[in-house]
């Protein structure tokens, strides 16, 4: 068995954002020379997640106003996390959205379904942060 590791790095100008990430995932596989197996790709940040939908604006746009209901930003008084710092709805939103997701590997390729792509999603956003890509099988 084989096993790839890979670190992809992010630097988000703004406090959220959605990012598409199944192209630099597939360069992955591809770099990994694995033809059968399973991608392991996590947030390694507890304000950041990594999961799979639709890569349609509109639905990126509700689940933007769906977060910011759940867990809204402001006013920052109203967590207690929040004593020095202002990002505790990032790491509810990161519960809610999910750290990780693992794919199929097919005949070297991933294994989504026809309209599933993978997204990094970034709640608290403004600093440098990075997804791990581990990759095993023959």
């Amino acid at each position: 068995m084989k096993s790839f590791r890979e670190e992809i790095w992010f630097n988000i100008p703004s406090r959220r954002a959605f990012v598409l990430l199944t192209p630099k995932l597939e360069e992955c596989v591809k770099k990994s020379g694995i033809q059968e197996g399973l991608l392991l790709c996590n947030a390694m940040h507890i304000t950041a997640s990594v999961f799979i939908n639709d890569n349609e604006a509109g639905l990126h746009e509700d689940f933007e106003r769906w977060l910011e209901r759940l867990a809204p930003e402001k006013p920052y008084s109203q967590y207690k996390h929040n004593v020095g710092e202002d990002n505790a709805d990032a790491h509810l939103k990161r519960t809610i959205m999910g750290r990780e997701v693992v794919i199929a590997v097919t005949g070297g390729k991933l294994d989504l379904g026809p309209w599933e792509q993978v997204f990094y999603g970034e709640f608290d956003g403004k600093r440098r942060k990075r997804v791990l890509v581990k990759i095993i099988g023959e």
